[in-house]
C-alpha cells in the first residue's frame, strides 16, 4: 500500500500543465485551459486573418486616382461615405482627408453592405463606395479601370472604388503594413511543417501579392466575414487540426469553430472571449511559441508518467514478495516510502524543467532567414544582364509608371528605364531572365511584349 501510493500519477499531468500555463503567461500567452495546451501540439494548419493580425491594422492611403471628380472633391465624397463605416480601411480615408484639411460631404440614407461597401445620398445623388464586385452588382461598369485595379492589387494595395450617379468617380488605394513579426512567424510555422493560410476580404490579386511577399502556403481571397467559420470547417472536414488567429468581432465564430482559437491581445473583447488562447503582446511570434510550448508540455507529461510508473513497476512486485521465494529479496516499508516520495520529487523536478523554455524571437528567425539567403549566394558569379523590351499598349504617363513598377518588382531586376514615345523598356538585372518571364509580367500588367 505504501509503495503503490499514486501521488506521482496524480502529479504527472497537472504539475506540467501548471508550469506550462505559468510559463506561457510569463511570455505573453494567456492559456485558458489544459485542453487548449494539449490540442496546440497537434495542429497542422494555421489560419490567419489579414487585417489586424498579419498587418498592423492601421492602413494608410497610398494612391488617389480622381476620374470624374477633382482630387479634393473625391476625398470629400470618400470621407463622407466612410465617416459612418466601421471598416478599418475607412479610418485611412478619413485620416487622409483630415491631413489635407478636406471636410467630408453630408451623406443621407447611409447603408453598409457587409463585406462589399457602403452607399448613401449626397445632395440627391446616389453614391457608392466599395470593391469591384460591389460596383458590378450595382450595375456600374468597371472594365475600363481594371488595369489600374490590377496594378494596385499587384502592389499589395486594396483599391476602393467610389461612384456617383452610376459612374466611377475615382479610386483610392489603401495599404496596411505587415507587422514586423509576421514574416518571421510564417517562416517559423513553415519550418515546423505547418501549412499557413491567410483569410482576407481583399481581391485575389492583392491577396496573392501578400502571399508571395510573406511566403504563405495559401491565401483565400474575397472572404465575407460570415464565411470565415465555414472555411475553418472545410479544413477540419479534410482531416486537418486547425488553429485560427484573429482579432475582430467577425473572427469570433471562426475562433470558436477552430480546434485552437488564438486571439490578438489588441483585438476586440469578443474575439478574446471566444479564443482558447490570447496573445497578449499581439505578436505573431507568440503563436509560434504557444505551439512549441504545447509540444514541450506534452513531452514533459509523458516523461512524468514514465517516472511515476517505473517506480511502481519495479517496487510493487518487490513489496508483494514476488521475488522472495526464489531469491529471498523483499522490500522494507521504509524503502517503499522513500521510493514513493522520490517518484513524486522526480515528477515535480522534471516538470520544473519547463521553466527553462525560451520563446521564439522574431529577430533570431529573421537573422536565420538572412543567413540562409546569404549562404545561397556564396560562390555565385555576379551576373549582369541588360535587355531592351518592345511593349505595346502604353498610352500615357500612367501606363509608363505601371510598366516600370511591374518590371522593377521582378526578382533580380536592378534598374528599369521605360520610354513612352518609343514604346520600349530597358532592363538591367543581376540574373539571366528569360523572355517568357518578361512576357508573363507584361501580360499580367495589361500590356503586350513584342518579339
Amino acid at each position: 500500500m505504501v509503495i503503490s501510493c499514486p501521488c506521482a500519477l496524480g502529479l504527472a499531468t497537472p504539475v506540467a500543465i501548471m508550469v506550462g500555463t505559468g510559463k506561457g503567461a510569463e511570455n505573453g500567452i494567456l492559456i485558458k485551459s489544459g485542453e487548449a495546451l494539449e490540442i496546440a501540439q497537434a495542429v497542422d494548419t494555421v489560419v490567419m486573418d489579414k487585417t489586424g493580425t498579419i498587418t498592423a491594422g492601421k492602413p494608410v492611403v497610398t494612391d488617389v486616382l480622381p476620374l470624374t471628380l477633382a482630387e479634393a472633391d473625391l476625398l470629400a465624397l470618400a470621407a463622407g461615405l466612410e465617416k459612418m463605416s466601421e471598416h478599418p480601411l475607412a479610418d485611412a480615408v478619413l485620416a487622409c482627408a483630415q491631413e489635407k484639411k478636406i471636410s467630408p460631404v453630408q451623406v443621407d440614407g447611409f447603408q453598409a453592405v457587409i463585406g462589399q461597401g457602403v452607399q448613401g445620398q449626397v445632395q440627391g445623388s446616389a453614391c457608392l463606395a466599395g470593391n469591384e464586385a460591389f460596383m458590378e452588382t450595382q450595375g456600374i461598369a468597371v472594365a475600363e479601370y481594371r488595369k489600374d485595379l490590377a496594378r494596385l492589387a499587384d502592389e499589395g494595395k486594396t483599391p476602393l472604388l467610389f461612384a456617383q450617379d452610376g459612374q466611377i468617380a475615382g479610386i483610392i488605394a489603401v495599404a496596411d503594413k505587415e507587422k514586423e513579426s509576421s514574416r518571421a512567424a510564417i517562416q517559423a510555422f513553415s519550418a515546423m511543417g505547418l501549412d499557413v493560410i491567410m483569410l482576407t476580404g481583399d481581391n485575389e490579386r492583392t491577396a496573392e501579392a501578400v502571399r508571395r511577399r510573406l511566403g504563405l502556403t495559401k491565401a483565400i481571397a474575397g472572404v465575407l466575414p460570415a464565411r470565415k467559420a465555414e472555411h475553418i470547417a472545410e479544413l477540419q472536414a479534410q482531416g486537418h487540426k486547425v488553429a485560427m488567429i484573429g482579432d475582430g468581432i467577425n473572427d469570433a465564430p471562426a475562433l470558436v469553430q477552430a480546434d485552437l482559437g488564438m486571439a490578438i491581445g489588441a483585438g476586440t473583447d469578443v474575439a478574446m472571449e471566444s479564443a482558447d488562447e490570447v496573445l497578449v503582446r499581439s505578436n505573431l511570434m507568440d503563436a509560434v511559441s504557444a505551439i512549441k510550448l504545447s509540444k514541450a508540455v506534452l513531452r514533459n507529461i509523458k516523461e512524468n508518467l514514465f517516472w511515476a510508473f517505473i517506480y511502481n513497476i519495479i517496487g510493487i512486485p518487490l513489496a508483494a514478495g514476488l521475488l522472495y521465494p526464489a531469491f529471498g529479496i523483499k522490500l522494507s516499508p521504509m524503502i517503499g516510502a522513500a521510493a514513493m516520495s522520490l517518484s513524486s520529487v522526480c515528477v515535480v523536478m522534471n516538470a520544473l524543467r519547463l521553466c527553462a523554455f525560451k520563446p521564439e524571437q522574431a529577430a533570431m528567425i529573421a537573422k536565420d532567414i538572412h543567413q540562409q539567403e546569404g549562404q545561397l549566394s556564396v560562390g555565385k558569379e555576379e551576373i549582369t544582364m541588360q535587355t531592351e523590351l518592345k511593349i505595346e499598349g502604353m498610352m500615357c504617363a500612367h501606363c509608363q509608371k505601371h510598366v516600370n513598377d511591374a518590371l522593377s518588382k521582378m526578382d533580380g531586376v536592378t534598374a528599369v528605364e521605360v520610354n513612352l514615345e518609343a514604346g520600349t523598356a530597358k532592363v538591367t538585372a543581376e540574373r539571366e531572365i528569360p523572355q517568357t518571364e518578361f512576357a508573363q509580367v507584361i501580360t499580367e500588367a495589361g500590356y503586350e511584349l513584342v518579339g
